[in-house]
């Protein structure tokens, strides 16, 4: 099975947006529960376009793996959530989509999107599925989950 997130770095990157998120942080302006579109009935242009243009995150990957996932800060004063846990990164990538970058391997799919949390993986999994989600959840690190939707 190929890995969503393969390399130390990105787990070194997750670990360096953890201790930013851990300090003082300002009030969030901007609240959204991300659950809808976590139900991998879209494409990942259509997911992060929207998110972009909702001023939710940042439309420009603060880095791009090799699989060529493409990962995205929230918006300053941005409070996402999904099934109840705290999103740090949003991911995503489209095929032949000038808003995504490409990685230097093989992309993880023709259309990938999804969000990395704070929650253990039997937490998160147990939160997806009582929602009726399909989405593949995913250990990236301890406490730290993605929560992934892809197309082929």
């Amino acid at each position: 099975m190929k890995r969503i997130f393969p390399s130390a770095a990105w787990r070194a990157f997750l670990f360096a947006v953890l201790a930013l998120a851990t300090g003082a942080l300002p009030l969030a302006s901007h609240a959204a529960a991300l659950d809808t579109p976590l139900a991998c009935n879209q494409s990942g242009h259509q997911f992060i376009a929207d998110l972009a243009a909702q001023q939710l995150i940042d439309p420009k990957p603060t880095r791009v793996e090799s699989n060529s996932i493409n990962a995205f800060s929230p918006a300053q004063g941005a409070d996402l959530t999904a099934f109840g846990f705290h999103i740090f990164a949003v991911v995503g990538y489209e095929k032949d989509d000038p808003m995504f970058r490409v990685g230097e391997g093989e992309p993880v799919a023709s259309s990938a999107y999804g969000v990395v949390v704070f929650g253990s993986e039997s937490k998160v999994r147990n939160a997806v599925t009582a929602a009726g989600g399909t989405a593949i959840v995913h250990r990236v690190a301890p406490l730290i989950t993605a929560i992934f939707c892809k197309r082929s």
